[in-house]
């Protein structure tokens, strides 16, 4: 594909999902994380599944990381994931949550307990 000024492909992204416009599953967040199955893929495969496959080959990356590595918009990958997790080639979990952070009377505490073991 030859890239236009500015890097964009010549063919539009929806044209790599075969004219779906969103995901089987609204599951998929931009930090879910996508395994490939590593069993063998079935013959044809689009070209664009295909090489999402081949990108998760033997490892695990988030949705956003895949839509790097592959040029396309998040939203692409997100159907093309979602397609693939439904005919069981891939996995895909959602995103680690963000931990809880403690009181800030607890990090009081424990600062003026290092400070008093300092002293």
């Amino acid at each position: 594909m030859t890239g236009r000024r500015g890097g964009r492909p010549l063919v539009p992204a929806y044209l790599s999902t075969g004219g779906v416009a969103r995901p089987s599953r609204n599951s998929l967040e931009r930090l879910s994380v996508l395994t490939g199955g590593g069993g063998p893929e079935p013959a044809g495969l689009p070209a664009a599944q295909h090489a999402l496959l081949d990108v998760l080959d033997g490892g695990s990356l988030t949705v956003v990381e895949t839509a790097a590595l592959l040029e396309l918009p998040v939203s692409a990958v997100r159907v093309l994931a979602a397609d693939l997790v439904d005919q069981g080639l891939v996995s895909a979990r959602p995103p680690i949550p963000v931990a809880a952070l403690p009181a800030p009377d607890l990090l009081k505490r424990v600062a003026d307990g290092l400070r008093a073991l300092k002293q």
